[in-house]
């Protein structure tokens, strides 16, 4: 199935802005941000896991910012 005119660059355009705006928080983690948007878009679950300090609830602020979304976040200490 082709996509209709205009849906391809107009999607790119979206997915591009959202990069965009999350890269002026988190900046050189572009790879994390686009997996995290593909995740949303494919209507899946995101686990944002790694070391502390490195940014994971800055990602999750700013890509639910972005895209109009509320958030939460479920912490677990062992």
């Amino acid at each position: 199935m082709e996509p209709r005119g205009g849906e391809t660059p107009r999607f790119a355009q979206y997915f591009d802005a959202i990069v965009g705006n999350v890269s002026h928080v988190l900046r050189g983690k572009t790879d994390q941000i686009e997996l995290s948007i593909i995740a949303l878009l494919a209507e899946g679950h995101l686990l944002i896991e790694d070391v502390p300090g490195v940014g994971k609830t800055s990602l999750a602020k700013a890509l639910a910012a972005s895209v109009h979304c509320d958030w939460s976040r479920v912490q677990f200490t062992p």
